[in-house]
């Protein structure tokens, strides 16, 4: 059997973020262009840090991963920066892009920043104490997602928002967080990748006085760190690629972005989007 070569080895998918200030994100937009140009994917951007999903072949993911930690313009800004690998059988991305943006993740309340100083470390659970606290009483479990998202997949006993845009979540949040609190609720937040509960975490402790706990890393972490997940995931988890969903095992599945969502105006037009691509390049 012949030796695989650069243009047939499998392609692996990278997600990761850092909340982290940047006094100057246009030059570090100009570093990360160079540094992404042998891959496809995009990254974002902002004052309060970087996100990014990428995918290519072993070797060229390595060496960006690298130097994104250790590029001296960069400052060592991204050094020690998790990054969640899944499998790709479908081609995640055909472009990339380094995106210039105000947040990395748009929450919608004036002031409230990913960069905290005072962030309460210990509420960053690792997925085997998320799996024991979710057996515990008086917590509420909560999908840091959007609806679609949740009906695909989610935690066993997990609550759905309704939301059909993270801008949406803080209100639901505030609607709830006195009854939360009067009951002695422990609030049990995930999402994909940690990004979101990351934003709105801090939010949470600080300014509606809730006590949080989140799954450090999100969902693609527990399921890279337990072989066991689906005993405690139910369904499979919506990825915002070509792939659209893979499975406990971070192998994808045959869900097709059809099967995804449903007739809300909101999604309506992720559907849309999602067929174009799907013209590009379907799934089989």
């Amino acid at each position: 059997m012949p030796e695989p070569t650069p243009d047939t080895l499998p392609l692996i998918h990278s997600s990761f973020y850092r909340f982290v200030a940047l006094p100057a994100p246009d030059a570090v937009v100009e570093i990360l262009r160079e540094l992404v140009a042998p891959l496809t994917g995009s990254v974002l951007v902002a004052h309060e840090g970087i996100s990014g999903a990428l995918a290519a072949t072993e070797p060229l993911l390595a060496a960006f991963e690298h130097a994104v930690q250790h590029d001296p313009r960069l400052g060592g800004a991204f050094l020690g920066m998790p990054f969640k690998h899944s499998a790709c059988t479908t081609r995640p991305f055909w472009k990339v892009r380094v995106h210039r943006k105000d947040e990395i993740v748009a929450l919608g309340v004036d002031g409230v920043t990913g960069v905290v100083r005072d962030r309460a470390e210990g509420k960053h659970l690792s997925p085997s104490a998320w799996r024991d606290l979710l057996a515990q009483d008086k917590v509420v479990v909560i999908d840091n997602r959007n609806s679609f998202e949740y009906r695909l997949g989610r935690f066993k006993n997990a609550i759905d928002p309704r939301v059909d845009n993270f801008r949406d979540f803080p209100a639901y949040v505030q609607a709830h967080a006195d009854t939360w609190k009067a009951e002695g609720q422990r609030v049990a937040m995930y999402c994909t990748g940690g990004i979101r509960c990351e934003k709105t975490s801090a939010w949470m402790q600080h300014e509606l006085g809730l006590d949080v706990y989140q799954l450090d890393g999100g969902i693609v972490n527990f399921f890279q760190a337990l072989p066991d997940a689906d005993r405690d995931w139910e369904g499979e988890l919506f990825v915002f690629d070509n792939r659209v969903a893979i499975d406990t095992h971070l192998q994808e599945t045959a869900t097709t972005a059809d099967q995804v969502y449903n007739d809300s105006p909101d999604e309506r037009w992720r559907l849309e989007r999602a067929r174009r691509l799907d013209s590009v390049n379907p799934k089989t």
